[in-house]
This record gives C-alpha cells, structure tokens and sequence, in this order.
C-alpha cells in the first residue's frame, strides 16, 4: 500500500479552468484541468512555446520553530543546514529501513522552512514527521489555503513573464526571489535549467485567477495535467505514488539530487550510505523506446524470471508522428542504453533519461 492519501481538495483555480473549457479531473491529490481539449497541443506549448498551468496540486507546509534546520536536516536526505537564504532542494523522507516514504523540496526563508510537495502527501507526511517530534522547539503547518501557485513553462516562458509585469531577479533552480507584480508580492522560482526552462509564481489563492489571466493575455496557452505528464515522462521524472512506491530505495530511482553523502545521520541514511559504499544496486529506473504503446505495470520477463516493471507511458507527438514512451526498472545485468528488450509482445530500447527523441 502506497503512502500517497486518496483524500482529493479543490485546486483554487478549478471553478475559473473548468469556465474556460477545460476537462475537471483528480491529480496529485487536487481538482484541476486535466486538458482544455488537445493535450498534444498543450504539450507542445510547453516544449515549443509557453504553458500557463495550474500547480493547485502542489502543497505547502511551514516548518518553524528555533530547532527547524537541525531537526528537519535529520528528517531528510539532502543537506538543510548548509542551504542559502531563499535557496532550496529537493528531498526524500526515508524509513528506518531506507525505503522512500514521500518526496519533497525544502527552501530556507528567513522565519521558516517551507516544504513543497503534492497535495496527497501532505497527511502522510505530516504524520511522518510529527511523530519524531521529541523535545525539539519545532512546528508544522499545512498552509496551502494562504499558498498557491502557477505554472509557466516552455522555451518563451521568459518572454512571457515580461510581457505580464514580472521581472524575475533569479534564474537558477531552485531559488526564489520576490517581485511586486501590480500590488501582489508573488514568488518566482526557475525550477529547470535551459533545455525544460520553468517557473513556478507562489501567491496568495485569491490573487490567482488575475496572474492566470494576466499570463494568458501576455499569449501562454492553457495547459492540464494530461500534458504535464507526457512531459514528465519525456524528462524521466519519477512521480512519488507511480513510478515511487514504498518499497524503492533512493539510489534505484536515479534521483541523486535529492541525495547528500556528507551531511550526517538521518532517518535511513546508514542504508544509503551502504549502498553508495558496497555499489551493491541491483535494478535502475530507466526509459523505454516502445515500438508500440503498452500499459503501465506490464512486467519484462526473461527465461520466466520478472527482471524488470513498467511504471509509466506517454504517447509523445512529434513533428512527423507520435513516440512511445515509458518509465520503469530495469535489473542491472540486462543491459544498459541501446539494449533491446522484449516486453510481452512489443520490443522496445533501454534509454537514458532525460529522453532524447531528435
């Protein structure tokens, strides 16, 4: 059993997405647009042009408190307590017995810690870690009704802020940097480097329904989450609750920026480090050129021996025609990029991830 909540909210912009056409549906552990009518269209929006879409399934907890850096920096597996004001990184919350329980970004701002991750997340994890809670001066907040955000994505994403006011002062990853964008402090945060450019705009929920428009005017196309996710698997990033599972170790699914070998102890670190030092991984996540689409959870068999899993596919339109994709794990010993494999009755190629399909 997953540790994702089936417990669903409302997005604050779903009412205004489903007035402009879009198709409602659950992601994440929110209500929001699931398309506006094409998604392969959406989905080139963000790869060709600008997207606005809505990130309402994203949520926000404060972590405050004097202890917050030493006791959160024990919690997760990357470095808290070394982090610059106003910088972030992403994170696993891990068992004793290093399996992934949840993933998260952590940014230091001056009286917080603000932790982001999806909306379905959010009851497990605050069970998580309020249960090591001891004698530590520390606190959690779910404060997603104060805190949403906004989506702009695509290789134009740039112009397209500075044609709706915004002016962002940062453009590396994971960095937020503040702008007064007509009387609404809004925080901008690049969340990709220059081949998949993104930003994220957290503002208050009642102020998002007028950067929507805004965006929109300034000529982003409306995007759901049926783009995103062939988006998401065309950059190889597993998705906590899909392609993340209890049972996943953090080395199997590739995820090493989410890792800090010389921080200190945490919550599952004496696996990882283990892991790092015996070199013993056995399977890998990796990609799938398909010859044709398959579904997700099909199992690669070898002399009637399960070797591998399909996690997620993305059917991908390209400028000539469409490519099939999938994420998944692939046992070591198989083979790397460039090996062809048999799944069931479609042959496909091991691929690096990101993919690359020119």
């Amino acid at each position: 059993m997953d540790i994702a909540s089936d417990k669903s909210v409302k997005s604050a912009l779903s009412e205004k997405l489903a007035a402009s056409g879009a198709v409602l549906s659950h992601y994440g552990g929110a209500e929001t647009a699931a398309h506006f009518g094409d998604a392969n269209a959406e989905f080139l929006a963000i790869t060709q042009a600008a997207g606005v879409y809505d990130l309402g399934w994203r949520a926000k907890i404060a972590v405050t408190g004097e202890d917050r850096v030493r006791w959160l920096n024990g919690m997760v597996t990357n470095n808290i307590k070394d982090l610059a004001l106003n910088h972030g990184n992403h994170n696993f919350v891990l068992s004793a017995q290093g399996r992934i329980q949840g993933d998260l970004y952590a940014y230091v701002q001056p009286d917080r810690i603000l932790l982001d991750t999806e909306q379905s997340q959010v009851e497990p994890l605050l069970k998580i870690l309020n249960h090591y809670i001891i004698m530590d001066d520390v606190e959690l907040a779910d404060i997603s009704e104060k805190l949403t955000a906004i989506g702009v994505q695509g290789p134009h994403a740039t112009e397209i802020l500075k044609r709706a006011g915004i002016e962002p002062s940062c453009s590396d990853p994971l960095i937020i940097c503040e702008v007064n964008w007509n009387g609404i402090r809004i925080a901008v945060t690049p969340m990709a480097n220059e081949d998949f450019l993104t930003y994220e705009l957290w503002l208050a929920p009642e102020d998002a329904s007028r950067l929507w428009d805004s965006l929109i005017s300034a000529g982003a196309k409306q995007v759901g989450t049926e783009a995103l996710e062939k988006f998401r698997v065309l950059a190889g990033v597993p998705k906590f609750g899909v392609d993340i599972r209890q049972r996943e170790l953090p080395q199997e699914t590739g995820q090493n920026d989410a890792l800090n070998f010389s921080k200190g102890c945490y919550i599952g670190q004496e696996i990882v480090e283990r892991i790092r030092s015996q070199g013993n991984l056995h399977r890998n996540f990796t990609g799938f050129l398909l010859d044709a689409a398959i579904d997700p959870g099909a199992k690669i068999m070898r002399d009637e021996k399960q070797v591998g899993e399909i996690t997620s596919v993305a059917t991908i339109p390209t400028q000539q025609d469409v490519r099939h994709l999938a994420l998944g794990y692939i046992r070591r010993e198989v083979g790397g990029a460039g090996t062809r494999i048999q799944i069931g009755d479609t042959a496909a190629t091991l691929a690096a991830l990101p993919f690359k399909l020119s």
